[in-house]
């Protein structure tokens, strides 16, 4: 490089015997450089020389000694610092101010530590416990009761009912009869074995049965039609002596006239009106 040709980039002073700087390939004098490319401090908003260190956080620079905490005006070089609204903080100010405090133990939640959350609330990672056993739950399921919150063993253990069938704890989804409990899944028709829960049953000698099923076994039949006589088709039916009808099917057996609430007669197990019953 020629003697005339080594000067500053911006304002062509030469720089031989004088300090410079070197940016992209071109040099500048330290003046040309300061004013061109140099950082402004975030603390005291003037610019940051070539002889200062600078300290960046994200897009913003400091001087080292500008480089402090905003509340406690503590030093933050090389110490561990906390970022709030573009604030630095150091992490006690932060933690005082900022940071969540543990449901279990009520100390402050570092900045940077593992925590865990549920319905508002906060506990470190290590009080985050089941209320029984003291064993972390971590990511393993779990179940709130009051006083606590439970791994699924211990709740079963202390809490939970015992399904009538299958003698397994109930956690959710259950149908309680008789004073037991079954889950949903459990409590079947003991004929069919139809599941029963949210549907219609009724039961006999304390075991449940599918409406159905309940009318072909114990029902009562119409001496007429042979069907059963249920709920399910209208409470009304008709006895006499020892015998049932549904109120459709009580009717002469000659002419069909209804004989709900009429005289009329019987031979064996058939009714007739009076006029088609004379003479029988």
């Amino acid at each position: 490089m020629a003697s005339t040709d080594f000067e500053c980039q911006y304002c062509k002073e030469s720089l031989y015997g004088k300090k410079y700087t070197v940016k992209d390939d071109s040099v500048y004098c330290v003046n040309c450089f300061e004013s061109l490319f140099a950082n402004i401090c975030e603390g005291c908003k003037t610019s940051i020389e070539c002889n200062s260190k600078d300290f960046a956080y994200k897009d913003s620079h400091w001087h080292e000694a500008c480089f402090k905490c905003v509340k406690c005006t503590r030093s933050l070089v090389e110490k561990p610092f906390a970022a709030k609204d573009e604030l630095l903080l150091c992490i006690e100010c932060y933690s005082n101010e900022y940071s969540s405090k543990c449901f279990n133990c009520k100390a402050t939640i570092m900045p940077g530590s593992r925590k865990m959350e549920f319905k508002g609330s906060n506990w470190h990672e290590t009080c985050f416990i089941c209320q029984s056993c003291q064993e972390p739950l971590g990511t393993k399921p779990f179940v709130p009761k009051q006083p606590g919150i439970y791994c699924v063993p211990c709740y079963e253990k202390l809490y939970a009912h015992q399904c009538k069938s299958c003698k397994k704890a109930i956690t959710t989804g259950e149908v309680s009869f008789q004073e037991q409990q079954w889950h949903n899944d459990c409590f079947l028709c003991t004929n069919c074995n139809k599941k029963l829960a949210g549907e219609k049953f009724t039961s006999r000698e304390e075991s449940p049965y599918c409406m159905d099923c309940f009318s072909i076994l114990y029902a009562t039949k119409c001496t007429a039609c042979a069907k059963p006589i249920t709920a399910q088709g209208g409470p009304k039916y008709i006895s006499f002596e020892d015998h049932q009808w549904h109120s459709d099917c009580f009717t002469c057996v000659k002419c069909t006239i209804s004989l709900v609430g009429q005289r009329f007669l019987t031979k064996l197990n058939e009714i007739f009106c009076p006029e088609c019953g004379r003479g029988i």
